[in-house]
């Protein structure tokens, strides 16, 4: 919502004025930000935590997974980055290939890339060939005894080069992930609250019929203040608090966080940044395909709203 937006300012610094202690203390805040953003997501999707990093959310969803299939293995995409924490250097290939390497329960599938990966714009059914690797992963998994708790992917894989995955191919793949017993969690750290424009969330250009289980959500949350917050479903965390170990953080979801996180979500309304995102995005997109036919450089100009992906090359045959 930009640098140091009046509105975000104004209500960080009201907040501050006030006894703000942590989130052991009841307070309002908490409620009503959970049930502001809850309007924003599938009804499906009503539990919330809050913490304060991207990279917590997406540990707690890991530990989430875990505990409701009661399953260790993990997918990943190809060159995906989830976080910081150890638990998701173990899932980031583009982290783990410099460092330790691939762990025995981490699984890599072919990231759905339709300009430069396995299946291109001309295969027949690139959905269903992308989809496809996941399942093979996962038969080749139980043929050697794992069994897999998670497919855990960025709605819009950034690291891996801005790319976006053809419609369908969330739901073939979480067809194949629940079967095997597991469950479909997206990031949206890098490319929620709106900035695909047309939909709040990334996951929804996939279809309405596509709901993932787990959502993650950070960066943009608290337009710089310190915010993170995981969504799911009742039934999964009521299979985490079964577990008698209460989820607690100091300061996730603390008074200052919440009302931050309130005005962000004001401000996108009031301002209608998801329009303006579009309008942008639209903009953006034409005259760089525009000068894609200038320069023959410019191999792919892909995106959605505000997050565009231009693939620079050397030859446009190879």
């Amino acid at each position: 919502v930009g640098h140091c937006h009046p509105d975000i300012v104004k209500a960080a610094h009201e907040q501050n004025q006030l006894l703000n202690t942590n989130s052991r203390y009841l307070h309002d805040n908490l409620v009503d930000y959970a049930e502001r953003l809850s309007k924003t997501l599938p009804e499906k999707l009503c539990i919330f935590y809050f913490l304060n990093s991207g990279s917590e959310a997406n540990d707690l969803a890991l530990r989430l997974a875990r505990q409701y299939t009661k399953h260790e293995d993990v997918i990943v995409l190809d060159h995906a980055y989830h976080g910081h924490l150890t638990s998701l250097i173990d899932i980031s290939p583009y982290k783990f290939r410099n460092l330790e390497g691939q762990k025995e329960w981490v699984h890599v599938a072919p990231v759905p890339d339709m300009y430069r990966g396995l299946y291109r714009e001309d295969h027949e059914d690139s959905v269903t060939a992308y989809a496809d690797e996941v399942k093979n992963i996962i038969e080749h998994a139980h043929k050697r005894g794992r069994k897999i708790a998670a497919f855990f992917v960025e709605s819009l894989p950034s690291v891996g080069g801005q790319i976006i995955p053809p419609a369908g191919y969330f739901q073939k793949v979480a067809e194949h992930v629940h079967k095997a017993g597991g469950v479909f969690i997206a990031d949206e750290i890098q490319v929620g609250f709106g900035r695909v424009g047309k939909h709040f969330w990334a996951f929804q250009l996939q279809g309405e019929d596509f709901i993932p289980d787990i959502v993650t959500m950070g960066k943009p949350i608290g337009n710089g203040h310190p915010l993170a917050c995981v969504a799911t479903t009742k039934e999964i965390a009521e299979a985490f608090a079964a577990t008698g170990v209460e989820y607690f953080n100091t300061f996730g979801g603390n008074p200052v966080s919440c009302a931050i996180g309130l005005a962000v979500l004001d401000v996108i309304e009031k301002e209608h940044l998801q329009a303006h995102a579009t309008e942008v995005g639209n903009f953006l997109m034409k005259t760089l395909k525009e000068q894609q036919i200038k320069h023959p450089i410019i191999g792919d100009v892909r995106g959605c709203g505000l997050f565009i992906g231009v693939d620079l090359i050397k030859d446009q045959a190879e």
